[in-house]
C-alpha cells in the first residue's frame, strides 16, 4: 500500500510538471532561508559552549552609581580578585586579566604585531582551551614566559618545535615559550594570539603596582573571571559577593554591587540596564529566527493555495476512490504522502541552495558557518524539520480534498473553486502581509542608517591614518613626527591613548565647581599630545587647545562634559583628576563612541608622560594615499625596527560603527526579497490556474466585445484588492515593532507615511508584473480555440 502511495504521488507530480515545479521551488527557497537562518542562530548560540564545564564559568562585573543610575562595567576593583580567591570556598579558580591590544613579537627576522592578553596563572584552568604542548598548571607560572597559539607559533618558528625557545616581546624582553594553544575557534569570545603572565605585566608596568596600592573601592582597571566548584551554583555565590565592597567599609567606594554574568550569555547579552542583563545581540537573533519562520510559512501557504486551487482536477479521483471503497483516512495518507514527496524534493534542492549561498552569507555576516554533514544530530533535526514542514504544507490540502462527497463529485455538482476561495484569499493576504512588513522594515533600517551617517560628526577623519604605538614608537615619536611633516607626507601628527573613534577609559573626577556632597561624576578620559585637535579636525568652542598651553595642570573638556558638570563659565575653573587641573578650553562635541547616541562627556588630558596608545597622522593634500603608504613603510621601519608597519584609516573605523545596522538592513533586504519571490511564485501559479478555469468565460466575453484591457482588469483586480488589504494589515504591525526598535537609538528618524505608501506601491507593482503575463496571455487568446468544443 505504501509503495502504491509513493507511485501515485510521483505520477501526479509528473502529470502536473509546471505546478509541481512552482511548489518545489517555492518550498525549497522557504526551507533554504529557514535552514540558513537556523544555522546562523545555532552558531550565535554556540559561542563559548564548546569549552568543558562552561556552565561553571562567570565574568565578574561591577555596578556603580552614575548620577543616580546604576551603570555596569567590565572592570572591577583590583583587590577584589584576592578576596574572591581566599574568602569564598565555593569559587574554585580566579583570574585577573587585561586584553592589552597589539604588541610586537620577534624571532630572528620574523616580526608580528598582534593582539594578546595578560592573564593570571589559573586562566587556563578556568578556560580549558586545548593545549597542544605544555601543562595548564605551569605554563603561566614564570613571569617571563609566553603561550602562543598554533598559528602564531608557526608564523614565528615555521616547522620548528617552539617550546623553550624565546620570543622578543616589544623589543624589550625575551619571553620563553612554555605552551602552544590550539587555535581558538571562531565562536570563542576570546580571539587572541598569545598569553603573557599577569606577573610579567606587574613587573614592567609601574601603573599596575600603583593600582594595587589603591583602596578597595578604587582602581577599577582589569577584568576578572571565576570558575565555581562542581555542584556550586550561581544562586549560592551571587548573593554573597553582591555587597562585598560595602563590607570593606571603603568611603571612596564607587561600586554599588558586584555581579556575575555566566559565560553562555557573554556573546548574546551585552547590554545592561539598571545593573541587570537587558538584551544585546540576542534581540537580532530572535528577530531573524522569527523572519525565518515567516518565510517558511509563506512557502507553505503557496503549497496550500496551489494544491487547493487545483482541487477540481483531483475531485473525480477522490470520488472514484471513495466509490470503490477507500476510506477518508486512506485518502488523507495518500495526499500527505504526496506532500511529503514534494517537501523531500524541496529539501534536497534547499540543501543545494544553502550550500551555494553560504560563501556569500559568511562574508555578509563575518562568520564561518557550514552545513554539518557528518553530524548525526543535524540529520535528526532535519528529519523533524522535514516532517513538520510536510504536515504544515500538506495537512489542509489532505483533509480538504479527502472531504469531497463522491455523489456530488461524480454528478458534476461540486464547484470546488468557489468553496475554497475565502480560505485561499485569507492565506494570500497573510502571505503578502508578512512580505510587505519585511519591505517596510528594510526601508526603515536603511533610512535610520542614512540618518545617522548624515549626522555631523564633529571631526574630519578623511585621510587620517592611525598606527598602534609600540615602545619604540613612543620613544622615537618626536623624531618620527618631524620626519613625516618635513618630507611632506603628513600635514599634522599626534598621539593619544585611544583612536579618534573610541574612548578606552572612563574614570571619576573627584572635585569640580559646584559639586554637591556625596556626588560622583564619571567622564571619558583621553590622554593626548599636541596637535590632537588639529589632526582630527576638531573645533574649539572656547579657550585654547594644548598647542598654546600644555602641561600636566591643564585640561580641555568637550561641550557634553561642560553640560554634565553644569559649568556656566568653564574657562580657568579647576577640577581634580589625579591632581588639580585648570580648564583651558572647551572643544565642540565629536561622536567618538556611537553615531546613534549623544556625544560622550569627555576630559582631554595632556599626555606629558608618553605611554603606548595610537599615533594619528593627517596626510598632506599634496600626496596621494597610495604614494603616502609606500613612503610611510620605510620610515616607520627605521624608527620601529622590531614591529612590521601596520596602519588603519580612522574614517573606516567610524564606518565600522554601522556594521550591526548594515547587517540587519542587508539581511532584511535579502529575506524580504526572497519572501516576495516566494509569494510571487504562488501568485503566478494561482493566476495561471484562474486563467485556465475561466478560459471559456473569457472567450465569450471577447466574442461579445470585451477588450484586452477589460479582460486584464477582470483577472487582476481581485489580486490587487488582496494585496491592498495586506498593506492595511502590515503597516500598523510594522509601525508598532519598528517604533520599538528605534527607541534604542537616541538619534533616530521619525516614521512618516511615505514609507508605507512606497512599500504598498512596490508590492502592487510587483503583483501586477507577476500576474499580468498570465492575464494578458488569456486576454489575447483566440476565442475560437477556447469555444470550439461548445
Amino acid at each position: 500500500m505504501l509503495k502504491n502511495y509513493f507511485q501515485t504521488a510521483w505520477r501526479n507530480i509528473i502529470r502536473s510538471k509546471g505546478y509541481s515545479a512552482l511548489n518545489i521551488l517555492g518550498l525549497a527557497i522557504g526551507m533554504a532561508v529557514t535552514l540558513l537562518i537556523g544555522l546562523w542562530v545555532y552558531n550565535e548560540y554556540s559561542y563559548d559552549r564548546f569549552l568543558p564545564e562552561y556552565q561553571q564559568v562567570y565574568q565578574v562585573k561591577s555596578n556603580y552609581n552614575m548620577d543616580g543610575n546604576p551603570d555596569t562595567e567590565n572592570s572591577t576593583p583590583t583587590k577584589l580578585a584576592e578576596v574572591l580567591r581566599t574568602e569564598f570556598p565555593g569559587i574554585e579558580y580566579v583570574s585577573e586579566t587585561d586584553w592589552f591590544g597589539d604588541h610586537g613579537l620577534k624571532v630572528a627576522d620574523k616580526k608580528l604585531f598582534i593582539d594578546g592578553g595578560q592573564v593570571q596563572s589559573d586562566f587556563l584552568k578556568i578556560f580549558q582551551f586545548a593545549l597542544l604542548a605544555g601543562n595548564a598548571n605551569t605554563v603561566l607560572k614564570d613571569p617571563y614566559s609566553i603561550v602562543l597559539t598554533e598559528s602564531t607559533a608557526r608564523a614565528l618558528f615555521g616547522n620548528e618545535d617552539p617550546l623553550s625557545k624565546t620570543v622578543r616581546f616589544d623589543n624589550k624582553n625575551d619571553l620563553k615559550v612554555t605552551g602552544i594553544l590550539k587555535d581558538l575557534p571562531a565562536n570563542s569570545s576570546f580571539q587572541v594570539h598569545y598569553l603573557v603572565p599577569f606577573s610579567y605585566y606587574e613587573q614592567i608596568t609601574p601603573w599596575v603596582k600603583h593600582m594595587r596600592s589603591l583602596p578597595f573601592g578604587s582602581g577599577n582597571a582589569f577584568q576578572q573571571f571565576v570558575k565555581l566548584k562542581p555542584g556550586v551554583s550561581w544562586a549560592q555565590i551571587a548573593p554573597k559577593i553582591k555587597d562585598i565592597e560595602k563590607r570593606e567599609n571603603d568611603p571612596n567606594a564607587r561600586t554599588t554591587e558586584v555581579i556575575l554574568q555566566p559565560m553562555k550569555n557573554w556573546h548574546l547579552y551585552t547590554e545592561y540596564r539598571s545593573g541587570r542583563e537587558a538584551g544585546g545581540f540576542i534581540e537580532y537573533v530572535r528577530l531573524f529566527g522569527i523572519i525565518g519562520l515567516f518565510v517558511l510559512a509563506i512557502a507553505c501557504i503557496n503549497f496550500v493555495n496551489l494544491t487547493t486551487a487545483r482541487s477540481e482536477k483531483r475531485a473525480r479521483e477522490v470520488g472514484i476512490r471513495k466509490a470503490i471503497g477507500s476510506e477518508r483516512k486512506d485518502l488523507v495518507v495518500q495526499f500527505l504522502t504526496e506532500s511529503f514527496v514534494l517537501v523531500f524534493l524541496s529539501f534536497l534542492l534547499s540543501i543545494a541552495l544553502v550550500q551555494l549561498a553560504l560563501p556569500a552569507f559568511n562574508i555578509l555576516t563575518k562568520n564561518q558557518i557550514h552545513i554539518p554533514y557528518s553530524n548525526g544530530l543535524f540529520w535528526l533535526l532535519m528529519a523533524g524539520f522535514l516532517c513538520v514542514t510536510a504536515l504544515a504544507a500538506g495537512s489542509r490540502p489532505a483533509f480538504y480534498l479527502s472531504s469531497f462527497q463522491p455523489v456530488k463529485v461524480l454528478k458534476g455538482a461540486l464547484h470546488v473553486g468557489k468553496v475554497a476561495t475565502l480560505p485561499r484569499k485569507v492565506l494570500v493576504v497573510l502571505q503578502f502581509s508578512c512580505s510587505i512588513a519585511l519591505i517596510i522594515s528594510t526601508m526603515i533600517v536603511y533610512q535610520q542608517i542614512q540618518h545617522a551617517k548624515s549626522r555631523p560628526t564633529g571631526y574630519d577623519l578623511n585621510r587620517v591614518m592611525g598606527t598602534a604605538m609600540s615602545e619604540d614608537l613612543v620613544h622615537n615619536f618626536d623624531a618620527l613626527k618631524n620626519e613625516l611633516i618635513g618630507k611632506g607626507i603628513a600635514q599634522s601628527v599626534t598621539m593619544a591613548s585611544a583612536p579618534a573613534t573610541g574612548i578606552n577609559l572612563h574614570d571619576d573626577i573627584s572635585n569640580w565647581p559646584g559639586k554637591k556632597a556625596g556626588q560622583r561624576m564619571t567622564l571619558g578620559v583621553v590622554w593626548v599630545r599636541k596637535d590632537y585637535f588639529k589632526t582630527l579636525g576638531m573645533q574649539m568652542a572656547q579657550g585654547v587647545d594644548f598647542d598654546g598651553i600644555a602641561d600636566k595642570t591643564t585640561v580641555i573638556l568637550n561641550e557634553a562634559a561642560v553640560k554634565r558638570l553644569q559649568l556656566k563659565q568653564p574657562l580657568k575653573q579647576n577640577l581634580t583628576y589625579d591632581t588639580t587641573r585648570t580648564i583651558i578650553g572647551v572643544v565642540k562635541d565629536a561622536l567618538m563612541i556611537s553615531p546613534f547616541e549623544p556625544a560622550d562627556p569627555t576630559l582631554f588630558v595632556y599626555d606629558y608622560e608618553p605611554a603606548p596608545g595610537v599615533m594619528m597622522y593627517r596626510l598632506s593634500p599634496q600626496i596621494s594615499t597610495q604614494e603616502a603608504i609606500a613612503k610611510l613603510g620605510p620610515i616607520f621601519n627605521k624608527y620601529n625596527p622590531s614591529v612590521p608597519f601596520a596602519y588603519f584609516f580612522e574614517d573606516a573605523s567610524y564606518a565600522a560603527k554601522f556594521n550591526m545596522e548594515m547587517l540587519v538592513g542587508n539581511l532584511s533586504a535579502v529575506f524580504a526579497g526572497l519572501a516576495i519571490l516566494i509569494s510571487c511564485l504562488g501568485l503566478f501559479g494561482l493566476a495561471a490556474y484562474m486563467a485556465e478555469q475561466r478560459n471559456k468565460e473569457i472567450g465569450i466575453r471577447k466574442v461579445l466585445g470585451a477588450s484586452v484591457s477589460q479582460i486584464w482588469l477582470l483577472l487582476t483586480r481581485d489580486f490587487i484588492f488582496l494585496v491592498f488589504i495586506s498593506c492595511l494589515i502590515a503597516s500598523p504591525i510594522a509601525l508598532y515593532f519598528l517604533q520599538g526598535w528605534l527607541q534604542k537609538y537616541d538619534y533616530r528618524i521619525s516614521i512618516g507615511p511615505g514609507v508605507f505608501v512606497a512599500a504598498g506601491t512596490a508590492a502592487i507593482v510587483i503583483t501586477l508584473a507577476t500576474i499580468s503575463f498570465q492575464a494578458i496571455k488569456a486576454a489575447i487568446a483566440n476565442p475560437a480555440e477556447t469555444l470550439k468544443a461548445e
